[in-house]
């Protein structure tokens, strides 16, 4: 049965839009910063052969340049300053999230308040920089390893100056994502990569159609991919939206003289409740070594060969390690981070709830732990088929772009988010007219009621 709030939201009127300038407001401040983040996308590092980066990027479309193209927004494509995304401050995040659930003083940290949440963001935003100079100097090296710079700039003027401009780019959109959060609509961070994904898919489906009309690909396996991509997204909405209602008793309760009778509850627990940080997380990493082996090119030692040719997209081992890695991290980011329960538990023993049948405390822990992790089975395997079944079908049906399950996880699931945001600011919206009307009708009947006691 919906709730109240639910019900309110299917019978909400989007031409309330208009009147609620607030949320008016929101949008196009977001609108003009992920403006400003695509013009950023064409800004070049300075030093760069823009005719050799051109030609090597076209001939790696199909493989490794496509997966980073698609992440950035196509900035690596052309070697913006935004080459690096917002990926490291993604990862730096993950890190400060994983290390608060294993380590004490950060988790106390994370429990006093706003002040403790100041310092986990400074400690993330002090892991963004590290693992940005990281990346930076390593993608520096070996644009220089690859030939791609031009040959008349001197080899530590140009890693110094792409480290500092792609340093610098990271911390940019790290500022755009939380301006965006703070004032604008939708979480900032998701909108960046949201719209760098979005922004590549006309291109890439143009591509995909050409080489349908020049007889490369068939028209059976061009139908077949849009079918296939629709019904990927249905099921994507479909496991997102999926969630176990775990009933929860209230006791009755008595408050001086009177006894209040018990309600239920239910506890919402989501198939997946880590969205999509497993799948981010385990392509992040898999991302660094075959980024910095491709770019790098003939250059490549014996080591980053082994590493480009087993773990390339759609070799076995990088499929199974991919797996691997989102089962792992799918298990950890939830008992960890999300749903964490032992936490859960102790909560609502403070409500006096309890699970029909379970002692509160440690009990209700273990079914808890037993519930979660009969959903995660689920869950998990859900993320790695979504993610997988995508590079499987490129591999084999040799698709000459790249279209991942990742990315279809990520706009899908930034999508549902903001459109929950402005269904949220909406029904704010009304609920004030609600008030303001009922306000103005109680002094109506009290006007009424004057002016008859006077007659």
């Amino acid at each position: 049965m919906a709730s109240a709030a639910e019900q309110m939201a299917s019978n909400m009127s989007w031409g309330a839009l208009g009147k609620a300038t607030e949320l008016r407001q929101r949008i196009l401040f977001t609108l003009g910063l992920l403006i400003v983040y695509r013009l950023g996308t064409y800004i070049p590092v300075p030093g760069i052969d823009g005719n050799a980066l051109r030609s090597f990027m076209e001939e790696a479309s199909a493989g490794i340049g496509g997966i980073l193209s698609m992440f950035t927004g196509g900035a690596l494509a052309r070697m913006g300053i935004f080459a690096l995304g917002i990926m490291p401050y993604i990862s730096a995040s993950i890190i400060v999230q994983l290390l608060t659930a294993m380590v004490p003083k950060l988790e106390q940290l994370k429990k006093e308040g706003e002040q403790g949440r100041k310092k986990i963001n400074q400690y993330t935003r002090y892991g963004t920089v590290f693992l940005a100079t990281f990346q930076a100097y390593g993608l520096a090296v070996s644009l220089q390893a690859g030939e791609l710079v031009q040959a008349d700039i001197p080899y530590w003027f140009f890693v110094a100056s792409c480290v500092v401009t792609l340093v610098g780019g990271t911390m940019f959109l790290m500022w755009l994502g939380e301006q965006i959060t703070a004032r604008g609509i939708g979480n900032g961070i998701s909108l960046i990569i949201f719209v760098g994904i979005v922004a590549e898919v006309p291109a890439a489906l143009a591509q995909f159609l050409s080489q349908g009309r020049s007889g490369a690909i068939s028209p059976a396996v061009i139908i077949g991919v849009l079918v296939m991509v629709v019904a990927v997204i249905a099921f994507v909405v479909f496991m997102e939206r999926a969630l176990r209602k775990i009933h929860i008793q209230y006791p009755r309760r008595q408050v001086g003289m009177k006894v209040y009778d018990g309600g239920t509850s239910h506890l919402p627990v989501k198939v997946n409740p880590a969205g999509v940080i497993p799948a981010i997380f385990a392509s992040s990493l898999l991302l660094l070594p075959t980024t910095l082996a491709t770019f790098s090119g003939s250059q490549t030692g014996p080591v980053m060969s082994t590493i480009l040719a087993y773990f390339g997209p759609g070799q076995p081992l990088y499929l199974a390690f991919f797996t691997a890695m989102i089962v792992f991290f799918t298990f950890f980011y939830t008992f960890n981070v999300s749903f964490k329960t032992d936490d859960v538990a102790d909560n609502l023993k403070n409500q006096n709830g309890f699970v029909p049948g379970i002692r509160p405390g440690k009990r209700t822990a273990e079914y808890l732990d037993y519930v979660v992790t009969r959903l995660l089975v689920l869950g998990s395997g859900y993320l790695a088929a979504v993610c997988l079944l995508p590079e499987i079908l490129r591999s084999q049906l040799a698709i000459p772009f790249y279209f991942g399950g990742t990315s279809v996880l990520i706009v899908v699931s930034v999508t549902m988010d903001t459109i929950q945001q402005v269904q949220s600011h909406l029904l704010a919206h009304q609920y004030e007219g609600l008030i303001e009307k009922s306000q103005l009708r109680g002094k109506s009947k009290k006007r009424g009621k004057k002016g008859t006691a006077r007659r």
